[in-house]
Parts: C-alpha cells; sequence; structure tokens
C-alpha cells in the first residue's frame, strides 16, 4: 500500500478540482459515476487493444482517470459536507465493478480468462476482507502490499508500456504477468487479512 501513503499530498494537489467541482455543481454522487465510466471505457480499450495496440495508452489514460476521480469524489463531499454512508456505499460498489470490468478487460483482451479469473478473485477477495472485519465488530483492514491505489498505478504504467513494446517471458507479456501479480498478491493478500481478522476476534 504504498502510494496511500501519499493521500495527503494527492488532497493538495486536487484542491483547484474540488472547487472546480463545485462551481460546475457536481456531486459527489456523480463524481462516482464519471470515474466508474472512465473505468468501463478502459476496460473496453484493453479489451479491443489486442488488435491495436495503441489502445492500451488510451486505457492507460482512461484508468489514471477512474484514480483521481476516486479521489475527487471523496474530496468533494468533505468539501460540501455532504459526505454520508449512502455515498460511501456507492462509491465502493463502483470501485468494485471498476475493478472488475478493468481486469475483465485486460484478460479478455489477451484471451487469458482462468488468469483473469484468478485476478478479479483475488482483487475482490483483498477488498471483501477488508471491510468484513467491520461487519464482525473490528476496525477496517488496510494490510497488505497492494492498495487500490498501487493497482491502478501498475495497471497504468504496464499498459502505457504495453502500447509500445509487448516483451514474452514464459508465455506471457507484460499484461499477462500483471495479471498473474493480481492474482498472487490477491489471494495472499486476503489470507492475511483473514487470519490477522481471525487472531483479533480470539
Amino acid at each position: 500500500m504504498t502510494l496511500d501513503q501519499f493521500r495527503s499530498v494527492a488532497d493538495r494537489a486536487l484542491e483547484p478540482f474540488v472547487a472546480l467541482s463545485t462551481r460546475l455543481g457536481l456531486s459527489p454522487d456523480a463524481i462516482s459515476v464519471l470515474a466508474f465510466v472512465a473505468a468501463a471505457v478502459a476496460g473496453g480499450a484493453y479489451y479491443l487493444a489486442s488488435e491495436t495496440a495503441i489502445l492500451y495508452l488510451a486505457g492507460a489514460v482512461l484508468v489514471g482517470l477512474n484514480g483521481a476521480l476516486d479521489l475527487l469524489d471523496g474530496a468533494v463531499a468533505r468539501e460540501q459536507q455532504v459526505d454520508s454512508k449512502a455515498g460511501d456505499l456507492l462509491d465502493h460498489v463502483l470501485d468494485r465493478y471498476a475493478d472488475i470490468v478493468v481486469i475483465a478487460g485486460l484478460a479478455a483482451g489477451i484471451g487469458h480468462y482462468p488468469l483473469g479469473f484468478a485476478a478479479v478473485t483475488g482483487v475482490l477477495m483483498t477488498s471483501y476482507l477488508g471491510t468484513q472485519a467491520q461487519a464482525v465488530g473490528l476496525d477496517r483492514v488496510y494490510a497488505g502490499v497492494l492498495g487500490r491505489a498501487d493497482r491502478l498505478a501498475l495497471i497504468g504504467v504496464v499498459t502505457g508500456v504495453a502500447a509500445f513494446v509487448q516483451p514474452s517471458v514464459a508465455g506471457f507479456g507484460p499484461v499477462g504477468w500483471l495479471l498473474v501479480l493480481f492474482a498472487v498478491v490477491g489471494h495472499v493478500t486476503a489470507l492475511q487479512r483473514f487470519w490477522g481478522a481471525w487472531g483479533a476476534l480470539d
């Protein structure tokens, strides 16, 4: 969870965009929806990138936009003093769907559906175990190697590179190895969070 340490820096960088969003009358929920739309279009670009590699670059830009908007919705909610449990729920649900469509697009684009399944379930289980701890009376768990910000940054960098070069190692190109990383680290992190929460309940 390297990039989460710089959340305060990102919040300061977003201040002009928070002010602009408020002037334009954009609600936090509307920004959350726009973030999901960016992710959905990115997933489509990744799916088509097998035929037109430059679409990997378009996907990288859209994933970056999704990440920025995901930060912006919370900042706008705090600025407008309208942050709520309903808004938080919408944000988390759309984030999970965004994760699904982006990873599904990456996997479908290279034709590795089992690998995509392993990657997306790892990512979803990581998020689920983080919030499930709250459901049983513990604090939310953020432990793990890759947080969502880290995943989005990796997707952006790797697919940006894949737009121009696609070296193959052991049968996998950059996107394939990215999915392998998400599958392995996701499930390891989910198990780590499970055992941590289990131990705290004893």
